[in-house]
């Protein structure tokens, strides 16, 4: 589980709805978001909306634009490209720390997880599934900020794999995620290490032909 859905707060709450909107593509780049308006949906003062803004804005899902208040980020293919070398670059690092306490029962889950997504029937299902094989793998590495960061770039890589799949939806066989687990349980980490890097790097390629321009400012 992602630090977003552990947090109970109102604001976390807040952020949570409104993440899963923008990731959907139901709110689109360069929407305003009205502060007043979200009060009043979630029952809820301006303070927690105020905080919810500004965690979209952390996860890079909204900006804060002067004279125009708070929108809908947009994103193009530099910045699909930046957020999947930086995922390729940071899972390697949490699953080389992780890979020691990889326990076989926690491979069996991974396994689960990525089953359920070559089941999905929709790319909402799949995303899930491939975000928790992806979670259950490298948590074990026991390093909370580098896991929190992960995160994040998981939100904007969904955001993106939603735009990619929009018009496209069949249930892929991930072959990558059955070469991975394939390498931990035969613990050859450096394989495993490196097809994980390949992997995530294939969201640039896909997302980056759909990817928006940037909204002026």
């Amino acid at each position: 589980m992602t630090k977003s859905t552990t947090d109970t707060t109102v604001a976390g709450r807040i952020t949570r709805a409104l993440a899963e909107r923008i990731i959907s593509g139901e709110f689109a780049p360069g929407m305003k978001l009205r502060q007043d308006h979200f009060a009043e949906e979630f029952g809820a003062s301006h303070v927690p909306v105020r905080e919810a803004f500004r965690r979209l804005e952390a996860q890079g899902l909204a900006v804060s634009e002067p004279r125009r208040g708070v929108r809908v980020a947009s994103f193009d293919v530099a910045e699909v490209r930046e957020v999947a070398e930086m995922r390729a670059s940071l899972e390697v690092l949490a699953l080389r720390q992780a890979a020691p306490h990889l326990t076989p029962e926690i491979l069996d889950v991974a396994e689960a997880h990525n089953r359920a997504g070559e089941n999905a029937t929709d790319v909402h299902g799949w995303e899930q599934a491939n975000r928790a094989f992806h979670r259950v793998i490298l948590e074990p590495c026991g390093m909370p900020r580098l896991l929190a960061t992960i995160d994040d770039l998981h939100a904007a890589s969904a955001r993106f794999l939603f735009s990619g799949f929009r018009m496209e939806w069949e249930a892929p066989t991930d072959q990558d995620h059955r070469a991975i687990l394939a390498a931990l349980r035969s613990n050859q980490i450096d394989v495993a290490a490196a097809t994980l890097a390949r992997h995530v790097k294939w969201i640039s390629n896909k997302s980056g032909k759909t990817a928006r321009p940037q909204t002026p400012a």
